[in-house]
């Protein structure tokens, strides 16, 4: 007997072996249930919503189908993960989502057992797809595995370099391309669904198979033209002949938001497949909420928001942020300088290149989510005399390491680097961290690396980049607003390699990096308070370091602090380098110490408490001096010397 209406039917479902209970003519109202679940979630949170309310039926469908966690099901990105989350046992705890101690905003292996590979960048989900079913194959396992990537994933080549692969190897395994938006070919109702129902069915694969063995008795020149003209009429119906070349059998496209239509293609590929399949879906981004519908990015990332209207809450700014500091300066030289062009890979908005694209929209390029190719894109441009800004966050960069060493540095190619998110990150924790571009960017010949201190200074180093013609160039800068400076009406270059004095004192010297240089500031008032006369410099660049600096703060003061928003292998190491290179710790008169991002991937937390864990605010530098000098006590009591 199947539930009324008015019965709630999400609070019974704690785990998918209760919804696959549940009587096919249930499953509506479970999918619009969940759906609301997920808006009032997220209205709480904030969060990644629109993917989400997109694979809403396909979430439902996918776990009434398969025998999870047994059978394993990959979310590419994670994005589309949060109504997963809440069928699979953390409905309870669906509310601290993205919050300190909380559920994480992308599928995490730690977390859940239906969370069976970790996602938060994308299109890693079919190689990792490919190595669980291969690993099945060498145990004699019978297991299903289902990899979901939507389709913006498909513009990296790491995802067609695993389907090339598992083409090859034959191995089972089910993907599910989760179009969305940018559809590559509309569903044809019921048509479509009967087709797509009858090419995934028994019958068809077993004449199909049977045909295939006749044919493999013919010569080959017919076996090859045979099996050619079935594939190419299923894809002159369907589509997908590029998939199929690939090696996969393609099923679809079929409408992701009818259950009618997903529930028996599902059990047909489930029960009869044999090697590689594609099933083609179509969905829409922010379905079933009419704000998320409306809204241009579909409410991709949203704060916390009214339900009922969807405006979302917005804390009120005590300074520009970081990303409109940028965007804005490189309009500025851009409207000096024709040949300065920007590169974004498929973050426009988040690296503030879709207002530089308002402007100059033919010198904007959105290759997609290919990183790889971004950073060489990059390099062709600058080697024809243009100058390119590749924006790229810090973590997403670290996808292009490898063009970043050979197509750029080891060429001396002018490729300006513009690294946003850098440091830690908030909600989004450890995946989306900037925390590891100084460690490998500083060791490559010819790199130059700045750090910007706030956002007056960020516009600086913009037009510094700008004039930069003699090699590779990058700045860093963290996500969230600036300090409150007052803003210069137009970048000045720096003079490469040379940092500034901000405070002058003459026992401790306090050498930062970066954004924590008012966190430095501040700590050196509050060391005044421990009799401590405190200097306070800021490097601008990690590479090349600015020795004379350093000679000078290490030969005038007891003890040398480093600090940056990084890992170990940065900025305090290359300050180490040169002082062991000097002699200058030899005597043991200076003492050194360097404060970098501690060894752990740090989890989600507002900004300043995961600084404030790492000591790299004000407190911990303190405690680090007070350490250094053999007074650690009193840093422990808050004793004033």
């Amino acid at each position: 007997m199947t539930q009324t209406r008015s019965t709630p039917l999400l609070d019974r479902i704690q785990s998918p072996q209760d919804l696959r209970a549940l009587a096919p003519g249930d499953l509506r109202q479970a999918a619009d249930e969940l759906r609301q679940e997920t808006i009032g979630a997220v209205s709480v949170t904030g969060g990644h919503l629109g993917a989400g309310l997109g694979v809403v039926e396909l979430t439902v469908a996918l776990h009434y189908v398969f025998d999870t966690p047994r059978d394993r099901l990959i979310w590419d990105v994670g994005h589309q993960a949060y109504p997963h989350k809440i069928l699979t046992g953390r409905r309870d705890r669906i509310r601290t989502l993205r919050q300190p101690g909380g559920l994480s905003g992308f599928t995490k292996r730690a977390e859940s057992e239906y969370d069976p590979f970790g996602a938060a960048h994308s299109s890693t989900s079919i190689s990792a797809g490919l190595g669980m079913a291969v690993a099945r194959d060498l145990q004699g396992g019978k297991n299903n595995v289902i990899a979901v990537i939507g389709d913006g994933a498909m513009s990296a080549g790491m995802a067609y370099e695993a389907m090339n692969n598992a083409g090859h190897l034959h191995s089972r395994l089910i993907v599910i391309l989760n179009d969305n938006d940018m559809s590559i070919a509309p569903p044809t109702g019921a048509m479509s669904a009967y087709l797509a129902r009858l090419v995934s069915g028994r019958t068809y694969t077993s004449i199909r198979e049977a045909a295939k063995q006749l044919a493999r008795r013919l010569p080959k020149f017919f076996y090859d033209h045979a099996k050619r003209t079935e594939e190419y009429s299923r894809g002159y119906w369907m589509g997908g002949t590029m998939f199929e070349e690939l090696g996969f059998y393609y099923v679809g496209p079929i409408d992701g938001h009818n259950l009618d239509h997903l529930l028996p293609v599902l059990k047909n590929v489930r029960d009869n497949s044999s090697g590689p399949v594609l099933v083609h879906v179509v969905t829409k981004k922010g379905r079933g909420y009419p704000p998320a519908e409306a809204s241009s990015d579909k409410y991709h990332g949203v704060n916390a928001f009214d339900v009922v209207t969807g405006t979302q809450a917005k804390a009120k700014a005590n300074a520009p942020a970081y990303t409109k500091v940028f965007a804005d300066a490189l309009i500025e030289e851009a409207a000096r300088d024709e040949k300065i062009v920007a590169i974004t890979a498929a973050m426009p908005a988040g690296t503030g290149l879709d207002h530089f694209g308002k402007r100059f929209p033919a010198r904007t390029f959105d290759v997609g989510i290919a990183e790889q190719h971004a950073v060489t894109f990059a390099a062709g441009l600058a080697s024809e005399g243009y100058k390119p800004f590749c924006a790229i966050y810090s973590t997403f960069l670290q996808r292009a390491y490898d063009q970043v060493v050979h197509d750029v540095a080891i060429q001396n190619l002018p490729v300006r680097f513009a690294l946003d998110r850098a440091g830690l990150v908030g909600a989004d924790g450890p995946t989306h961290a900037g925390s590891f571009d100084l460690a490998y960017l500083c060791c490559l010949p010819n790199m130059v690396v700045m750090a910007a201190a706030d956002e007056a200074e960020l516009v600086h180093m913009v037009a510094t980049a700008a004039r930069h013609d003699s090699g590779p160039i990058a700045l860093r800068y963290p996500r969230g607003e600036g300090v409150g400076v007052e803003m210069p009406e137009r970048g000045i270059p720096l003079e490469i390699g040379k940092g500034r004095m901000l405070r002058e004192g003459a026992r401790v010297a306090l050498f930062s990096l970066g954004t924590r240089l008012a966190e430095s500031l501040k700590a050196a008032e509050d060391l005044a308070a421990y009799g401590l006369s405190t200097s306070v410099a800021d490097a601008r660049f990690a590479k090349p370091l600015d020795k004379d600096l350093l000679r000078k703060l290490a030969a005038s003061h007891e003890v040398l602090i480093t600090i940056e928003e990084g890992s170990s292998g940065g900025f305090g190491a290359l300050v180490l380098q040169t002082l062991s290179d000097d002699g200058a710790l030899d005597a043991g008169g200076l003492k050194v110490r360097t404060l970098v991002l501690p060894d752990t991937f740090i989890d989600q937390d507002k900004p300043e408490r995961m600084y404030a864990k790492a000591g790299l605010d004000a407190k911990g530098i303190v405690a680090k001096v007070l350490e250094t000098l053999g007074r650690g006590e009193e840093a422990a009591r808050g004793m004033i010397a």
